[in-house]
């Protein structure tokens, strides 16, 4: 965890727990690649609604929804049929219409699954508009400086 600049949050990494369920592995019990991408949105979406924007409420309020334009994985280890896992996400960059996230998944501590991604703010249409400003400044609050 990292530790808080005067005015920001306490904690700047938002923890995720998760349980691996039989429907997340394939054949021999281990999770397929594809579902910690899953474990990755519904982290996102919890971090989002835990600072007070939740995606419906964004797209309500400011007609505008937050997509993932780019992400890159690294599988280091594998997670098995009813393990608990944590996914932790931290902001570490904002920009005019898009920032950064770092999501890395663990269990008891070990780094099994790291993600860096990149998600943009769009409006209906799929172009690109700038983050709202109410948004901005609580996922600034957020915001990690990485070395």
């Amino acid at each position: 965890m990292n530790e808080a600049s005067p005015g920001q949050p306490a904690q700047l990494t938002h923890v995720f727990p998760i349980r691996v369920y039989y429907e997340d592995t394939d054949a021999a019990g281990v999770v397929y690649y594809a579902n910690y991408l899953r474990f990755a949105e519904r982290a996102r979406t919890e971090f989002l609604r835990e600072i007070g924007f939740g995606q419906a409420q964004i797209l309500e309020e400011f007609g505008v929804v937050l997509a993932v334009r780019r992400c890159t994985a690294d599988y280091a280890k594998p997670a098995f049929h009813d393990e608990a896992l944590e996914v932790h996400t931290r902001i570490v960059e904002i920009a005019g219409a898009s920032f950064g996230m770092e999501q890395n998944v663990f269990r008891d501590g070990e780094l099994l699954v790291s993600m860096d991604l990149r998600l943009v703010c769009m409006t209906g249409a799929g172009r690109a508009a700038r983050i709202p400003e109410p948004v901005r400044a609580k996922m600034a609050g957020y915001l990690v400086e990485t070395s």
